[in-house]
């Protein structure tokens, strides 16, 4: 991605014109300017080097009265599913984002690219070319908060590898350093997200120095450590921590993370203050239960390893929104630093095996990006800010349809232990009040059916994705809350209903359908017998097993149902044949 197409090139210029432009805005390239008639090419030493020319040049700098448009240069037999998205508005909710994707096809993947500009830079995976085409011609250009969005096409690398040989203008060679770590390369699969960042807290106080004088310490230690550091000094303003989050591969993120302990402790010794200033690590409650491991084991053999004493804040600190945990460790600055390595590296195998199992979950929803749901860290996204992800998305927002699509609500009857419904509900109807707005959903629990029972019934109306975060949300708060054994799996039973001239295509001839979504999903299905239809003329459906499992089986029950209607649809008339009018 080192060649560039200059556009709208004055006749009049030369390749002595451009030379000058680049060389004053001291951007380096590596070979002459090929100048056509209205456009020109050139080659940058490096990737990061081009980008700095497009984000520099592109649409800002005039050349003869018309102004430059600069971006990779892609043949078109390159051009491929993978577009650059540049110029995003650096405050912008990343829920958006998503859903502005999402329009125009599946999206694969959408990571973050480290730049040096003011806004943000992604790289977007379509499921097809046609969907990446569409995205292209649509979102370029496109406005969003008075910034105009920048779409250029990610060139197939294999494609150059393979047409290189034949030489002509089509066979670019490829140039530049292979693909930096913790980036797919563009011949593999792409990875879901970018690694975990590290999330640490320091005292407001240090904040100053660890910045240093008009941002030169750290500039100096991001250079260093080949690492990209957030620094969320407006974030809860009067507090007496902020955070931070370094974006880096593993060693960049320890190394950086020792530089600013490092700083910390001599801006301590500079003013004199006495206090212990300890490592604090911010981590998903997701994760911090495997980093405790059986019976504290993991947590004690890091700190007998380091020699350091950890602590990880209470559950109850946790809210709906804020769901990480404070891992504080106490000790020498090399024995934290060890830790941090230690700590970091059991969070990542706990993220990367939970995305593994996502990842084997992605047809659940066709078309849904599952990174976009909200149940794995937000944080572990290349570049989302903390303040995103405490950012609950409301009601309607709280999902996103393709353009024109209407999404047709789902009622879900979950049903819980009935010790847990205070859990659910939460202090004055909090938590349930919390859990509707952050999925979109109605959720309501339906009053107990006598004084001894033990379940209760959530009643949860809403689209898919709605019921994926609301159903998800109250399988992990039943875990957390210790109503399942610590080897236990959470299985509950949910129940949705169906015409009952459709449940016999639920079961299948002599219950084959039944068995094998059964033996697909791995939860229990069952259409009980001689069941008398309700007034709607429904008969319930019994799902029963964990959360994925659960989940599988009612996106293909839902499948099955909806290949149900369009068959009852009554046929479009033959082409010619107007439909009568109704009188």
């Amino acid at each position: 991605m080192n060649k560039l197409y200059i556009g709208n090139v004055s006749e009049k210029a030369s390749a002595l014109d451009l030379e000058t432009i680049f060389e004053q805005w001291k951007i380096p390239f590596s070979g002459p300017f090929l100048v056509k008639t209205g456009y020109a090419f050139v080659d940058c030493p490096d990737e990061k080097i081009a980008m700095k020319a497009i984000d520099t040049l592109s649409g800002k700098v005039e050349l003869h009265g018309k102004r430059l448009e600069v971006e990779h240069s892609v043949p078109k037999r390159q051009r491929s599913c993978k577009l650059q998205i540049r110029n995003i508005p650096p405050h912008m909710q990343w829920e958006v984002l998503d859903g502005l994707l999402a329009q125009y096809g599946t999206v694969e993947s959408c990571e973050q690219v480290n730049t040096d500009s003011e806004t943000a830079v992604v790289n977007v995976r379509y499921a097809a070319k046609d969907q990446a085409r569409q995205a292209l011609e649509k979102l370029n250009g496109f406005l969003m908060e008075n910034y105009a969005l920048k779409v250029t096409y990610i060139p197939d690398e294999s494609v150059t590898t393979d047409t290189s040989s034949l030489g002509g203008r089509r066979g670019f060679p490829a140039r530049g350093p292979p693909p930096r770590q913790g980036s797919p390369s563009l011949g593999a699969r792409p990875r879901l997200q970018s690694d975990v960042p590290l999330r640490i807290l320091v005292p407001t106080q240090f904040v100053g120095a660890i910045i240093g004088k008009e941002g030169a310490t750290i500039r100096n230690i991001t250079k260093q450590t080949h690492s990209k550091i957030d620094i969320h000094r407006k974030e809860n303003a009067g507090a007496a921590e902020k955070p931070i989050t370094i974006h880096s591969t593993p060693e960049g993120c320890s190394s950086a993370c020792r530089s600013i302990m490092e700083i910390m402790q001599k801006e301590a010794l500079d003013t004199k203050f006495t206090e212990d200033i300890p490592l604090k690590i911010l981590a998903h409650n997701n994760f911090v239960g495997r980093l405790i491991g059986k019976e504290g084991r993991n947590l004690k053999k890091i700190e007998a390893d380091t020699e350091t004493k950890i602590t990880i804040s209470p559950l109850q600190d946790l809210t709906l929104y804020n769901p990480e945990r404070t891992i504080t460790v106490k000790g020498s600055t090399e024995a934290c630093a060890k830790a941090e390595e230690e700590i970091m590296k059991k969070i990542r195998e706990s993220y990367e095996n939970d995305i593994a199992a996502m990842n084997l979950q992605s047809n659940l929803i066709p078309g849904l990006n599952l990174n976009a749901l909200g149940l794995f860290p937000g944080g572990a996204s290349g570049g989302m800010t903390p303040s995103m992800v405490a950012t609950p998305p409301t009601g309607p927002q709280a999902t996103y349809p393709p353009f024109g699509q209407q999404v047709e609500s789902e009622t879900v009857h979950l049903f819980i232990p009935a010790l847990a419904v205070g859990a659910i509900i939460g202090k004055q109807g909090q938590h349930i009040k919390q859990l509707s707005r952050f999925a979109g959903a109605s959720i309501k629990i339906a009053p107990a059916e006598g004084m001894d029972a033990k379940q209760r019934m959530v009643i949860i109306a809403g689209p898919p994705e709605a019921q994926f975060k609301a159903q998800g949300r109250i399988f992990g708060k039943l875990k957390e809350e210790n109503f399942f054994g610590p080897k236990e799996e959470v299985k509950l039973e949910a129940h949705i209903k169906v015409p009952s001239f459709a449940a016999g295509r639920v079961i299948g001839k002599g219950g084959k359908t039944v068995n094998e979504l059964q033996n697909l999903t791995s939860a229990e299905v069952v259409v009980p017998r001689d069941q008398t239809p309700d007034e709607n003329d429904q008969v319930v459906v019994k799902i029963t097993g964990h959360f994925y499992a659960s989940q599988l089986a009612q996106r293909k029950i839902q499948e099955i149902l909806s290949q149900v209607r369009r068959q009852q649809q009554p046929k479009a008339p033959p082409t010619g044949q107007p439909m009568a009018r109704r009188k």
